[in-house]
């Protein structure tokens, strides 16, 4: 690349952060995927699977593209773990509605942290990383709306 050594270290700090979180969110939302319960477990599920596969689809491409600016990956879980902030969850128990919310907010939190990253990537000019980026944001919030949608109650009219 003809990025400097500086701008492809901070273009990987910030995308090995994306990239803890991403495995972070991943497994959590595969751990609620796996204990869902109620009345609404089949459309949940399903959801929650479609969003882990989504998840998952993004490690290999920011990985790599950390790689091709010659920077270093993530090793271990360990490594994820002291680099992740998504917080994990190993109640034994979580009700389905706290289970929607809590990964509404972490993908909330996933496009906060995706829309820093970015930033780096504009200041160095690293206009391929943003571009991934870019799309990672939508489909971020993405699940977010969908995870807020399928959360929220019904009106008094049955909607």
């Amino acid at each position: 690349t003809d990025l400097k050594p500086k701008e492809t270290k901070d273009i990987a700090i910030a995308m090995n952060g994306i990239l803890a979180d991403v495995f972070a969110l991943y497994l959590k939302t595969k751990n609620f995927h796996w204990h869902m319960s109620g009345p609404h477990f089949r459309d949940y599920h399903i959801l929650l699977d479609e969003q882990a596969e989504q998840i998952y689809a993004m490690a290999d491409p920011a990985a790599e593209r950390i790689r091709k600016l010659g920077g270093t990956t993530l090793r271990s879980i360990g490594h994820i773990a002291r680099t992740q902030r998504i917080k994990d969850n190993d109640a034994d128990y979580v009700d389905p509605s706290d289970m929607l919310a809590e990964l509404c907010e972490d993908n909330k939190s996933l496009v906060s942290s995706l829309r820093a990253a970015h930033d780096v990537c504009e200041e160095h000019q690293d206009i391929a990383t943003a571009s991934l980026i870019e799309v990672w944001i939508d489909e971020s919030e993405r699940r977010t709306w969908f995870l807020f949608e399928s959360g929220r109650p019904a009106d008094s009219a049955g909607h």
